[in-house]
């Protein structure tokens, strides 16, 4: 639990650092957070002397694909956000991660075997409505907060069948990611558009703590959401948009309209049967394991 915590209140501080790596364009960034990432796992690993995971992972090539699956899908998230964040679209980027939970919800039901409840389904049914209010108000559907909450609800469920040790997960998804981010970061000096090494030294230097600003959380995450079921996971998400929203209303002054407002309200009311229907539900397997040890 102090783990998922940690994870999520790191990302919520995220819309404060992207901004900083301008000029840099969110491929460029997206390709220092992987190579930098990868550089700081294997650097644990040879602090706690781990290799000899790597011999065992060659004889679990399902394990390995999950990774890699996962290793695909993060990056897609990753390069969505800093794009929506320095686009200006921290509130849309907030929608996103508050969707998140009842992704959580389809995805458990649907590969898990999770069986979804009235007020789960009730849930699910207000977030329809609510993406609807939102597509009509920004005049398109919301794709930056529908592609992080798919891409991030999957890249858990990915993370929770691969179940990995955290720091050996993060390795092999930074590992599938490292050469095509380093042939990129390549292709753009080649092009004399690298920001990196080419502009202040403090912007250097924050593209390469991006590595560390990335991995820190992630390794968070993967060590709580092999222990935590996806169901708390999502309510412990909550933490990061509420962050991000009050960042992007409050810091970034983004405009809330009428409308865009209503349509919020209406995720929030989706949140609230949610969690309210997943405390219910815990209260009651509480109350059978109790009976079950008296007998």
């Amino acid at each position: 639990m102090a783990l998922g915590i940690a994870a999520y209140a790191t990302w919520g501080l995220f819309p404060l650092y992207w901004p900083l790596l301008k000029p840099a364009g969110a491929g460029e960034i997206l390709s220092h957070r992987i190579v930098w990432s990868f550089l700081v796992v294997v650097a644990i690993l040879a602090v706690r002397r781990q290799w000899s995971w790597i011999a065992r992972y060659r004889n679990e090539p399902r394990r390995v694909l999950y990774l890699a699956g996962a290793a695909i899908l993060i990056a897609i998230n990753w390069l969505v956000y800093i794009y929506g964040v320095n686009a200006g679209h921290v509130v849309e980027t907030s929608l996103g991660y508050f969707i998140n939970p009842l992704v959580l919800v389809v995805l458990g039901a649907a590969f898990l075997g999770e069986r979804l409840r009235r007020l789960q389904w009730a849930a699910l049914a207000v977030a329809a409505v609510a993406v609807v209010v939102l597509t009509l108000d920004y005049g398109r559907p919301p794709w930056i907060a529908l592609t992080l909450a798919a891409s991030f609800g999957t890249y858990g469920l990915l993370k929770k069948k691969a179940g990995a040790p955290a720091v050996e997960g993060l390795t092999v998804e930074t590992a599938v990611l490292f050469l095509p981010a380093l042939a990129f970061l390549g292709f753009l000096q080649s092009r004399g558009t690298l920001v990196f090494g080419h502009e202040s030294v403090a912007t250097t230097l924050l593209l390469a703590g991006a590595g560390l600003v990335t991995a820190v959380p992630l390794l968070c995450f993967g060590a709580a959401v092999t222990r935590v079921p996806l169901s708390t996971m999502g309510v412990l998400q909550y933490i990061t948009p509420l962050m991000q929203f009050a960042l992007g209303v409050l810091l970034r002054h983004e405009p809330m309209p009428p409308a865009r407002l209503v349509g919020f309200a209406l995720v929030w009311v989706a949140l609230a049967l949610y969690t309210a229907e997943a405390f219910r539900h815990y209260r009651q397997q509480i109350r059978v394991t109790g009976d079950a040890a008296v007998a």
